[in-house]
């Protein structure tokens, strides 16, 4: 059950906090924790707390919390509205250390392993966790994809990788009571800059790697870098292991950061450091490498595509060696490990050609997908379906049509998310860039909006040892255009088309690696 014995009432909250200043009734009982992010979570008791929003938006929101029952508000300026208020410094740091008490502080029985980077967490996080389940270690996960509480999964509709303080916490406390003894969290720079992480001990913190990203909200890489630092800090803080990609030259830099701790770097080129891989050998069902760490060496498959996810597997082990799981553990727990949905995930409906799904939003990504779908395919051709969101940062749109005109053999430009902007733009755009780096419409690639139609028309182009890579969508089950949003399972219609087409899954195929 939910501890929350130590805050049962806002001067109990004040108490926790040991600063800010209470209006109103400070006897009043809070039998709740919640945010903004989580109006519906607000019950009969509450203290909520409005977070990042102008004056007149917090106000409006803090009123539909007290309409739900919210009993108190967490606040940095007093609002008129009649109920109990406690006025705080810093309403998100204050957050995370009543919802941690509030739940009976549960990080403090697990062992919280956090992974960051700017690609690559998700795969990671989902390889600790089938190395420390094979090993029996029951572990607990918070990412993008899912959440996982004991041997329950969760396909949450949150678009925050890393959730708002109150959510992570209450995760971990499930956690606890489910019987996990870890906690593998998907560490974001918003998590780590926003506190969302305050109240969670990390003592093993691994990283990916580091391009830059979100610049619109960190201001510059500088910044972005430094709040992914700040999970190096807190695994020095308590005298842990960081695990650190010998091969992304920010990872130096994170190295000063955890430096009370213990620092293993891991390189997929082979570099003699703690962790490499070598002998590295891709092929269309996975790739064949052998695994070095301090405890010794091993070959294994591992069954996910591409040569950068050597590195993630590698992160993952270096992560379980921390942990104390046995080479051989970490090797059968890779070698099992399940694909990862909508990256790099091949639908196999009998066809003399591969065709892959990946989510590959980033220019980064995108790259990466192109690369590894030229690598299975040396004496085929790579048709890709790529699109580009309104949301995007300035230059990506003409980015991505660029590297995918000088990749692949042939493109169908169409639309992946176009919220307010008219799709036939977007893939103009696209067109543009892929014309200005030599391609040649017609010849090279095609413009078809609609993105059902794009992918049946790549897969009629494809021919045998082809491959067909569908970017853009991943797992996601909803295409957005004009204000209307439409379901949508980019492997289902693939499958269908295949179908059509005239291909037959075999036994077996349904999912293969």
């Amino acid at each position: 059950m939910d501890n929350h014995e130590h805050c049962p009432s806002l001067i109990g909250v004040r108490h926790v906090l040991g600063t800010g200043v209470i209006h109103g009734d400070a006897t009043i009982p809070i039998t709740g924790i919640a945010c903004n992010t989580g109006l519906g979570d607000v019950q009969t008791g509450s203290l909520f707390a409005p977070l990042d929003l102008s004056s007149t938006r917090t106000a409006a929101l803090a009123t539909r919390a007290v309409e739900r029952g919210a009993a108190a508000l967490l606040l940095e300026q007093t609002l008129d509205i009649p109920i109990p208020q406690l006025i705080v410094p810093h309403v998100r740091a204050a957050l995370a250390q009543v919802a941690a008490t509030f739940y009976g502080h549960p990080a403090r029985e697990l062992t919280c392993i956090g992974v960051t980077g700017t690609d690559g967490k998700t795969t990671t996080t989902l390889l600790i966790d089938s190395i420390l389940r094979t090993a029996g270690r029951r572990p607990g996960l918070v990412g993008s994809l899912e959440w996982r509480v004991g041997d329950t999964r969760f396909q949450h509709q949150t678009t925050q990788t890393t959730p708002e303080a109150p959510q992570v916490q209450h995760l971990l406390r499930q956690m606890v009571d489910a019987g996990d003894r870890f906690a593998i969290l998907e560490a974001t720079s918003h998590g780590l800059a926003l506190h969302r992480l305050d109240a969670v001990p990390f003592t093993i913190g691994a990283m990916t790697f580091v391009t830059q990203d979100h610049l619109d909200f960190h201001g510059s890489v500088a910044a972005y870098r430094r709040a992914k630092a700040i999970l190096f800090e807190r695994v020095a803080d308590n005298r842990g292991v960081a695990i650190l990609n010998a091969d992304d030259p920010a990872s130096r830099a994170m190295a000063a950061y955890a430096s009370d701790g213990q620092v293993l770097f891991y390189s997929a080129t082979g570099r003699p450091v703690d962790i490499r891989a070598t002998a590295v050998e891709p092929y269309t069902a996975g790739t064949r490498f052998t695994l070095s760490l301090p405890s010794g060496s091993a070959t294994l498959t591992l069954p996910l595509l591409g040569e950068f996810n050597v590195a993630n597997a590698l992160c993952a082990a270096g992560v379980a060696f921390a942990a104390g799981v046995s080479l051989a553990q970490i090797i059968e727990g890779l070698e099992l490990a399940p694909p990862i949905p909508g990256l790099l995930t091949r639908v196999d409906a009998g066809q003399p050609f591969l065709v892959l799904i990946d989510e590959a939003k980033s220019v980064p990504q995108l790259v990466t997908a192109l690369e590894v779908a030229r690598q299975l395919t040396p004496a085929g051709r790579v048709i890709a379906v790529v699109g580009s969101s309104d949301g995007a940062q300035p230059g990506v749109v003409e980015q991505k049509g660029e590297v995918t005109a000088l990749v692949a053999d042939y493109a169908v430009f169409t639309t992946q998310l176009a919220r307010k902007t008219d799709p036939t733009l977007l893939v103009a755009q696209l067109a543009d860039s892929a014309r200005a780096a030599g391609g040649i419409e017609d010849a090279t690639f095609a413009r078809v909006v609609d993105r059902r139609s794009a992918i049946a028309q790549a897969l009629h182009l494809a021919g045998p040892g082809d491959c067909v890579l569908l970017t853009g969508k991943g797992v996601e089950d909803e295409l957005t255009v004009l204000g209307t949003t439409y379901p949508w399972d980019e492997e289902g219609i693939a499958r269908q088309i295949l179908m059509d087409l005239g291909y037959t899954a075999g036994p077996g195929q349904e999912h293969a690696p």
